[in-house]
């Protein structure tokens, strides 16, 4: 029986690309069906108490920078420090995210274009074109993006959002398991770890 795993994210998150492979690795060892909850990060940041990056403190930017150089070698995942077309407005690329699994295709390769159009192949997809780019390239119809401007698709990720914050979720990426809150890619592995042992999922004491 297929554990359910609910993925936290915004295609605007270089963490999130970082992490994407790996998790998606260790959902498939662990035999677990990710849904895939893209969510707006500023809202977010918001109401749980972060800050965006160009508010943080110049320590706490530089050593993100520093980090992402770490990550990247150690994931072995090619990734642009500074992308072209970032920081850019990601609603559009996630939507379509959200649309293309309500049209019951498997977001996880659109996921991975998505990213790999930011942080490696210098795309602009926070405009139309860049996100029809990825999903021709995927043969996925248009017609998913024209959906993903719609007020339904706008709902649901409002709805993500919501229950985010319901889930104790306050940054990208996040994974929740059975109620347990993993947050950032550099937890993958603690993740795999509670899917290999089956154990009860921690709770705040």
């Amino acid at each position: 029986m297929f554990r359910m795993l609910d993925y936290y994210f915004s295609i605007h998150s270089p963490w999130a690309f970082l992490g994407h492979a790996a998790l998606l690795e260790a959902a498939r060892r662990h035999d677990v069906q990710v849904v895939y909850r893209p969510v707006l990060l500023g809202p977010l940041f918001e109401e749980t108490g972060g800050l965006p990056l160009a508010r943080r403190h110049p320590a706490r930017q530089r050593y993100r920078m520093v980090e992402l150089q770490r990550w990247r070698e150690r994931r072995g995942v090619d990734l642009n420090l500074r992308p072209r077309h970032w920081p850019f407005d990601p609603a559009l690329a996630d939507q379509t995210i959200i649309a293309a699994a309500e049209a019951g295709y498997d977001p996880g390769p659109l996921v991975a274009r998505l990213f790999a159009g930011v942080w490696q192949r210098e795309e602009n997809v926070g405009e139309a074109s860049g996100v029809l780019a990825a999903l021709a390239e995927l043969g996925l119809p248009s017609d998913i993006m024209v959906e993903a401007t719609g007020q339904r698709i706008a709902g649901l990720y409002a709805d993500n959002r919501r229950l985010a914050v319901e889930a104790d979720v306050f940054g990208s990426p996040s994974y929740v398991l059975d109620g347990e809150v993993f947050w950032g890619q550099d937890r993958i592995e603690l993740l795999e770890a509670a899917l290999s042992s089956r154990r009860e999922p921690y709770a705040p004491q």
